[in-house]
């Protein structure tokens, strides 16, 4: 997998990843890779600096992983009515005008396919196969796959997309 910086021609910057670059050239040829917060298809690779491993690192050696929330206090939970995980901290952001409106389009995207689209649930891989190779004819469909089988998927040249999860807003 490769990750590229990408800019639209309204000078948004995002990223995304594909299977290697010539996946990339093929989907920005069709048109398939659009801004996420204007929708332009007018998209090219923004200059990226290259990743170089030091010297003193070994080659795998991955980044540092986020450090987990702190743990609650020992005590915490005693003589109180409130259950210790309530007092877990949970991770929390503000985000900008912008990440709310591409947050906006992600659940107008899902609402969307949803509403238009045919939910073939633990059969969506068989489903997508049958339109891939001409068995059925080609519709909206979503569903569920396992790792394995969406893997299977992408090696067979079959495409498709998550669908976008975003948690219930509650402000």
């Amino acid at each position: 997998m490769i990750r590229y910086t990408l800019v639209c021609n309204k000078r948004h910057e995002f990223e995304s990843w594909f299977t290697n670059s010539a996946a990339y050239d093929k989907q920005a040829k069709r048109g398939l890779v659009t801004c996420p917060l204007c929708g332009s298809a007018k998209v090219e690779k923004a200059l990226m600096t290259p990743k170089l491993a030091r010297a003193d690192t070994p080659p795998n050696h991955e980044a540092a992983p986020a450090q987990p929330p702190p743990s609650p206090p020992p005590h915490a939970g005693e003589g109180d009515a409130t259950p210790a995980a309530a007092k877990v901290p949970t991770p929390v952001a503000m985000i900008s005008p912008q990440e709310q409106e591409f947050r906006r389009k992600l659940r107008e995207l899902r609402d969307h396919l949803v509403k238009n689209a045919e939910n073939v649930g633990q059969r969506f891989p068989e489903e997508a196969r049958k339109m891939h190779y001409g068995e059925a004819e080609h519709r909206s469909i979503y569903g569920v796959a396992s790792p394995k089988d969406a893997k299977a998927l992408h090696d067979e040249g079959i495409e498709f997309s998550p669908l976008p999860v975003l948690p219930d807003e509650h402000n």
